[in-house]
């Protein structure tokens, strides 16, 4: 798996968890769905995702978007 694909499917559980977060727990666990959604759009502009970083030390294979 690349990076891309590993940063799009953790993103994807992420947002599955906030959302569960928020329907069993407290609907202030939204919050964490709306940061979700800001870091997504702020990667897409700037190329920094910090997910990507951590997946990049951890050795996950280079993919061709977060170069």
């Amino acid at each position: 798996m690349t990076l891309d694909r590993s940063v799009m499917a953790f993103a994807g559980v992420m947002i599955l968890l906030s959302v569960a977060l928020t329907y069993f727990v407290s609907p202030l666990w939204m919050w964490f769905t709306v940061f979700i959604g800001l870091n997504l759009l702020q990667s897409a502009f700037t190329g920094f995702c910090p997910a990507a970083t951590i997946f990049r030390k951890l050795g996950v294979k280079q993919g061709c978007a977060f170069e």
